[in-house]
């Protein structure tokens, strides 16, 4: 048996691991998911990363899934004249929205509605709350009146948070919609949308992909208060929802952060998306050898709250030793998955509405897992052409590993996302008996059986028709 994990890894591409020498050691170290950040780097960079992963998945065999996140309506200050530009505590300064050099008492920001947007008293965070203004007036035009509040250096292009502000920015920027032009011409597995305030953004995606003809899935990015407002919506029109923890433990007060991790994480396994925890998780390594204690820690009890997925960002982008973080993070997941604590009897109990669309495959699934945790069944084997099953029987998190078998290449990688999935290529759907038959011999062969052990398969009958499933059959190896 290998070293596969239930939990995911996802990790963030950069100078540092484009490479494909790179991107072939994070594969080994654990990574499943490469995330590329169109915040930075060009097209032709962009597109190197994804010819590399799809060489990488083709040579070798594995099922690296590629997640792009759109830049969103991120604000940024301008360029600095002398870099840092020492902004003192009680000094007041002039932010404007006309492009100027970044001097003295004068910052221009990258937002044509701020000064429209913002009001006495609330407040601007500038590089992740490092530097805190007050705003005092503005003229509703171009420029607004600041005190600072906490002083500090600024550098170029820092971001800039708004968190009592009810900014006008659309959810995709004309930089988000020619990005989108290039990622669904790649057709990436995954897409995140940056920002999200309500469900009513990703209704828009949605509808711009489908109306390329193209299949990508669609994650979330919670990382605003105005998103936990309609958080039960953004779940339900998403296909995976990412805890974004470092935009929103500066929107939000960071005490909070832990607990809405937890209550996203918890609505998620309830309807059966994928949960991703995101941002800061082994900041230390950026430069270290090892993470800190703190931060082992945190990556743990990402997992303990049933995370699908933990994400890496600056740690394998512009970190020192890509290769080396995915390997901590993956030794962490090992250990905790091992204990008995480790153990998630999710929604086994609850019974389906009848009057879903999905109603008879969701019992499906959910008897299924029942059978298995009961039977102490080694597999649960979907035959699936969505993807839809294997990530449902995901969602009640059984005990026995989860095998994806599918034709289509695209759901292979798409499910390397998703908590105890393993993907196997498999186009021949001859007949129930005989594809359960080859299923067995395939797992037995590759030494995911053994002799006399039990598995649970479910699949759609018939099956050339590759509809909802609607069968379950438990069989002895």
């Amino acid at each position: 048996m290998d070293n596969f994990t239930k939990t995911k890894i996802v990790a963030t591409i950069g100078p540092s691991s484009s490479s494909y020498e790179m991107l072939e050691k994070m594969s080994r170290e654990g990574m499943n998911v490469a995330r590329l950040n169109f915040s930075h780097g060009s097209y032709q960079d962009h597109q190197q990363v994804i010819d590399n992963i799809r060489l990488l998945n083709k040579n070798t065999g594995s099922r690296i899934g590629i997640l792009a996140d759109l830049q969103g309506p991120k604000i940024r200050t301008g360029v600095v004249e002398n870099e840092p530009l020492l902004l003192k505590e009680g000094s007041v300064l002039t932010l404007t929205t006309e492009e100027t050099i970044c001097k003295d008492t004068t910052i221009y920001i990258k937002y044509e509605f701020f000064a429209r947007d913002v009001k006495p008293g609330e407040q601007v965070l500038i590089d992740d709350g490092k530097i805190v203004l007050r705003i005092l007036e503005t003229d509703g035009e171009k420029t607004a009146k600041a005190e600072v509040v906490s002083g500090g250096n600024l550098l170029s292009k820092k971001g800039v948070n708004l968190p009592n502000t009810k900014v006008s920015i659309p959810s995709l920027t004309p930089k988000d919609l020619a990005d989108l032009d290039f990622l669904l011409e790649q057709e990436v597995e995954w897409i995140g949308l940056s920002f999200v305030r309500s469900a009513a953004d990703i209704i828009e995606l949605r509808h711009r992909i489908r109306k390329s003809g193209k299949r990508c899935r669609i994650i979330a990015k919670i990382e605003k208060p105005e998103a936990l407002e309609d958080i039960d919506d953004i779940i339900t029109e998403s296909d995976a929802i990412m805890v974004a923890r470092g935009d929103l433990g500066v929107e939000m007060p960071m005490e909070q952060v832990p607990i809405i991790q937890k209550m996203i994480v918890n609505k998620c396994l309830r309807i059966g998306r994928p949960a991703i925890i995101a941002t800061q998780m082994m900041e230390s390594m950026i430069v270290n050898f090892s993470p800190t204690r703190a931060e082992v820690n945190d990556a743990a009890n990402s997992i303990l709250d049933g995370a699908d997925a933990v994400m890496l960002s600056g740690e394998t982008s512009t970190g020192k030793h890509p290769d080396r973080v995915i390997n901590a993070v993956k030794r962490i997941i090992t250990h905790v998955e091992a204990q008995e604590i480790y153990n998630f009897p999710i929604n086994l109990n609850r019974k389906e509405q009848p009057n879903k669309e999905r109603f008879i495959s969701n019992e499906i699934c959910r008897t299924a897992c029942r059978v298995a945790n009961e039977t102490n069944a080694v597999a649960l084997v979907a035959n699936t052409h969505s993807g839809y099953s294997a990530i449902k029987l995901s969602s009640y998190r059984p005990k026995a590993n989860i095998y994806a078998f599918t034709g289509n290449e695209f759901i292979l990688n798409a499910l390397s996302l998703v908590w105890g999935v393993r993907c196997v290529y498999y186009d021949k759907f001859v007949s129930t008996d005989h594809t359960i038959a080859d299923i067995k011999y395939l797992l037995k062969k590759q030494g995911f059986a053994q002799p006399g052990e039990i598995i649970v398969n479910i699949a759609s009958i018939p099956l050339e028709e590759r509809g909802m499933s609607n069968m379950l059959k438990i069989s002895v190896i």
